[in-house]
């Protein structure tokens, strides 16, 4: 058990060493880079769309599922979680640049 806890230990510091990041940093940028990426699926924009392209996406998407028309709530809720999200991306994007 202490082997395997040494070799854990030991990775987790190679990984810090050549990357800048810790393995669990790693693991959560890639589940928020996933989270995104359905994200842009689910709107239909590419990864470089701007705050207009994505609200359009949203108000688009919204006139297809919202309950008024046939949809669910729950559509709804994905498409704004959706929207929100990505713009959310463009706020830490915009914030980073400053």
């Amino acid at each position: 058990m202490g082997k395997l806890l040494t070799l854990v230990l030991l990775g987790s510091v190679l990984c810090k060493a050549l990357t800048g990041s810790w393995p669990w940093e790693l693991w959560r940028k890639s589940e928020q880079s996933q989270q995104e990426a359905q994200a842009r699926t689910l709107l239909g924009v590419n990864r470089a769309a701007t705050r207009s392209e994505i609200s359009e996406a949203h108000r688009r998407l919204l006139t297809r599922v919202h309950p008024d028309r046939g949809g669910t709530n729950e559509a709804v809720h994905a498409a704004n979680a959706a929207r929100d999200l990505l713009l959310a991306r463009l706020d830490r994007i915009e914030a980073g640049k400053q």
